[in-house]
């Protein structure tokens, strides 16, 4: 179940990829691992594989932001100097880091062997949000295995949400959140958007202008309050890391669009790449010639556009697909309830 599943289609958008979702972009793929077992393990790791081939061989110019910095994740400061992604892109849960970090080196290790030996290091990129309402957090759960599953099951088409993979344990607006996706078509080029969504207090929630957490402020309201978001951009369009960087820093506004102020413990982080222009690890020559995407104003913000509609459609994709879940302590997350949201949607659509 999605949002336009519901008869709500986003006003004044620009038209979706075939799947409306991130696997829109040509070559993307996307895995999951989702760990749900006994009373207290309700948590998982997800891969975006941005092409399917050796990434860490041929690289993917990329960019990140820094919305909000209460967080956990690694491989920033090198994409902003080098400007570029050689590792699948993987979300788990906030104390979980630093093994899918340790999975990821090994899992790079295996596959080139000349990491470390007669080339250099490798830079892993993990993504976090906090799902210690639902989860174990403590017991670390998502191990090397996990890590590998998710890479090695990611595909292209269509891409399962709400409660899985690094989604599991997360909410949104106090709802059960999760794993969302969404895309928008340009003159030309293609975006696509992940969410991670595990943010927002509930009173903030927008959808396209209704105030629909204003009306469900009361209901089914659990104790935790605003948390993280991570939101994974991807587009064909023959951008270089600066201009990415532009990108991912536009995903502030989808979170403003959906309602959120930017909470003082929210960690807010955005990745935006390229699949267009691969830098080979190895280059044959030292001055290539590639497309360049002319920085003028139309184009970027279709671009902008795009990305902006794209998370804010992903951030409710994850949140209709979610289902109500129960885990530590008796704890529970419940899946926002369709009727309502559709109810409240025609009321204002009226209006």
């Amino acid at each position: 179940m999605r949002l336009r599943d519901l008869g709500i289609e986003p006003p004044n958008n620009l038209p979706t990829g075939a799947l409306n979702a991130i696997t829109d972009v040509s070559g993307v793929r996307v895995g999951h691992t989702t760990l749900i077992s006994g009373q207290a393990i309700r948590t998982g790791v997800t891969a975006i594989l941005p092409h399917p081939r050796n990434i860490f061989r041929e690289k993917v110019s990329a960019g990140v932001c820094t919305i909000n910095g209460f967080g956990k994740a690694t491989g920033f400061e090198q994409i902003r100097t080098r400007g570029v992604i050689e590792t699948p892109i993987l979300l788990t849960n906030t104390l979980n880091v630093p093994r899918v970090n340790d999975a990821l080196v090994s899992y790079m290790l295996r596959e080139n062997a000349d990491i470390g030996l007669t080339t250099g290091t490798v830079n892993p990129v993990v993504g976090e949000c906090n799902d210690g309402f639902l989860n174990d957090i403590r017991g670390r759960h998502v191990h090397e295995e996990h890590v590998f599953q998710a890479i090695e099951s990611a595909m292209d088409g269509v891409v399962p949400e709400g409660n899985v993979g690094a989604g599991t344990g997360t909410a949104c607006f106090q709802f059960k959140g999760g794993i969302g996706t969404a895309s928008r078509q340009t003159s030309g080029f293609m975006v696509g958007a992940l969410v991670q969504s595990n943010f927002g207090a509930r009173e903030e929630m927008m959808l396209y202008g209704v105030p629909v957490g204003t009306h469900l402020r009361e209901n089914y309201l659990p104790q935790p309050g605003p948390g993280s978001i991570m939101m994974v951009i991807a587009t064909d369009a023959p951008l270089d890391s600066r201009q990415l960087s532009r990108l991912a820093m536009r995903a502030a506004f989808a979170l403003g669009r959906v309602g959120t102020i930017g909470h003082d413990a929210s960690g807010d982080f955005a990745i935006a790449f390229s699949t267009a222009n691969l830098w080979a690890h190895s280059p044959a020559k030292q001055v290539e010639n590639v497309t360049r995407f002319t920085e003028t104003g139309r184009g970027m913000d279709e671009l902008f556009r795009a990305v902006v509609e794209s998370i804010e459609e992903a951030i409710w994709n994850s949140m209709i697909a979610a289902e109500t879940l129960t885990g530590r302590g008796g704890n529970t997350l419940t899946a926002i309830p369709h009727d309502e949201v559709v109810r409240l949607w025609e009321a204002y659509r009226r209006l």
